[in-house]
């Protein structure tokens, strides 16, 4: 019996894995993923080739697992019929690969499971009553919540406990039936947390990437924690947040478990339409991770960054934007181009630098008008090893009396200072890595991928000014409390429209940072040879952000 148990599990799984679905809509010229990341069953044949299509696909796959329950009747043994059941289940959600390797993942497997029921009804493996009662909850559950997850695995639930408390079926598969249901829970769990997000869609809803508006463009943008309580921004982990403020939940464990977590869709901005009336929706994506993952575990935010690519391109987007430190993750964007070449990626610098371009004569010109003759001002460019910093140095240079470079790498700044230099013989030049000397400045910029603030009231004397470019802010809260100190956000833009979010980008109502407007800028333009990688950025890229942006609406904030 055993041997015969094996044999048909095995090629219940195969029947499983069999994409009937996958195979039909293929056949018609379509891919699955054109129409919705998170839909990818019977909803998808229905949209794209109609209910014909859509009853025949249904069809197969309550058929196939019809199919192989049969196999078990020889055998007249019915908990033989149920492990067929639960293998063929299994094979949908888990298809052998090495059969079908460019199968993508499966939906949820509801006409499958329809197909196990009937098959287990038929061989009398399971009680009508139980069998009935299963399908009512499924029914009911949907048409009250309209979330077909949520449907099938409480009708699995509902399933397994009826058959552990009132059947007398043997305890093994009994066992069987729980970790089908573990299973399937651990197969649809990004299902549930997009529930708990707010961000899947309800049975019914409109799919954007079907129908679509000629005027609309998609783009996705990565997004990470800056601060604990960001972590817990997430419906999905949102519940913690009470736990974690009263200490019975420690913060490191967040970490831990945010850090576990793939790449998800938190937010959409809506509401952005440029002066030539192109919308653009733009999907939020994050890891719920802190700074401190990308200096501490640079492997793992490679890899998040390219699931996080994946995701987007899944979800229809033709360019995928790198935020904050994911724009410093694998090479600036390189590596991550490379894993995902079906879609555009750019870190966000070329108009990161343009709004700083653009920002800092006006700068230098108000600081001018406090009575600051400006040959005798000393101005401090923290980050100077960096592309953006380094440009705000070369911009300013000509105007100062005097530079300091500040950095990590004394030996790179030297060989900037030399090149400056060359430029501007009239301009004294300091290279260090001693934020110390900063005391010396009237002004200063700065421009750091440091996950933490690196500019405290130590280094700042009284009436200094201080253009802050970080992100996460460079400038430790301190220092405001210094008499006459100013500081100034920069590479803030506000795009065109009325843009919504429900998730805090910590940059205003309304305003984003540039170099999710430059993702915004590409995708309104289709101008994907303009996009952002690795640590050169071209100064006609630049130049074309600075116009392409005045052009379509959109607005560097000045403080």
């Amino acid at each position: 019996m055993i041997i015969t148990a094996l044999v048909v599990a095995a090629l219940s799984y195969l029947i499983g894995s069999l994409p009937l679905g996958y195979w039909l809509i293929k056949r018609n010229g379509y891919h699955p993923r054109e129409v919705s990341a998170h839909n990818l069953g019977i909803e998808n044949v229905m949209r794209l080739l109609g209910p014909g299509p859509a009853l025949l696909s249904g069809a197969a796959d309550v058929l196939k697992a019809f199919f192989a329950i049969a196999l078990a009747m020889p055998t007249g043994q019915m908990e033989i019929a149920v492990l067929a059941g639960i293998a063929v289940y299994l094979g949908h959600l888990f298809p052998f690969k090495k059969f079908f390797p460019d199968v993508p993942p499966r939906g949820r497997g509801n006409l499958v499971l329809l197909g196990v029921l009937a098959g287990w009804d038929a061989t009398q493996a399971l009680p009508d009553l139980v069998i009935f009662l299963t399908v009512a909850v499924f029914s009911g559950l949907l048409a009250y919540s309209r979330f077909v997850v949520l449907a099938t695995l409480s009708a699995l639930a509902f399933l397994t406990l009826a058959v552990t408390l009132f059947t007398s079926m043997e305890g093994e598969y009994k066992f069987l039936l729980w970790m089908m249901l573990g299973v399937a829970f651990w197969r649809l769990k990004e299902q549930v947390g997009r529930v708990m997000d707010g961000t899947e869609p309800r049975i019914g809803a409109r799919v954007p990437m079907r129908d679509k508006n000629p005027n609309e463009r998609v783009a996705a943008f990565m997004i990470h924690a800056l601060t604990p309580d960001d972590m817990l921004q997430p419906g999905r982990i949102k519940w913690m947040k009470p736990l974690v403020d009263r200490g019975i939940i420690p913060i490191k464990w967040v970490v831990w478990i945010a850090e576990q977590l793939r790449p998800v869709k938190v937010d959409e901005l809506r509401g952005i339409k440029t002066s030539e009336g192109i919308e653009v929706r733009m999907y939020l994506i994050t890891c719920p991770v802190l700074p401190e993952m990308f200096r501490d575990r640079p492997e793992l935010a490679v890899k998040r960054a390219i699931q996080g690519a994946k995701l987007a391109h899944e979800l229809g987007a033709s360019v995928f934007g790198l935020g904050a430190f994911w724009s410093t993750v694998g090479n600036k964007g390189i590596d991550v181009q490379a894993a995902v070449p079906e879609i555009h990626v750019t870190n966000g610098g070329a108009y990161t630098a343009g709004t700083v371009k653009n920002a800092i004569p006006g700068i230098l010109k108000h600081f001018e008008e406090q009575g600051r003759n400006l040959k005798e001002v000393t101005a401090g460019v923290v980050g100077a090893n960096g592309v953006v910093a380094f440009g705000i140095a070369r911009t300013i240079s000509p105007q100062v009396g005097k530079v300091i470079l500040l950095g990590r790498d004394q030996e790179r700044l030297e060989r900037s200072m030399k090149t400056l230099s060359k430029a501007n013989a009239r301009t004294e030049f300091v290279a260090t890595t001693d934020y110390d000397l900063l005391k010396e400045c009237d002004i200063i910029f700065t421009a750091t991928s440091d996950p933490d603030p690196v500019i405290f009231a130590k280094h700042v004397k009284e009436n200094t000014w201080i253009f802050d470019e970080g992100r996460p802010a460079d400038v430790d809260e301190s220092v405001k409390a210094i008499p006459g100190v100013r500081v100034i956000p920069g590479g803030v833009v506000i795009p065109p429209g009325s843009m919504q979010s429900y998730v805090n980008l910590h940059f205003g109502q309304g305003a984003v940072p540039a170099c999710l407007a430059e993702t915004l800028i590409i995708a309104a333009t289709d101008a994907y040879d303009r996009k952002s990688l690795g640590q050169q950025t071209l100064s006609e890229n630049i130049h074309f952000f600075v116009q392409e942006a005045e052009r379509l609406g959109f607005q560097t904030v000045e403080e």
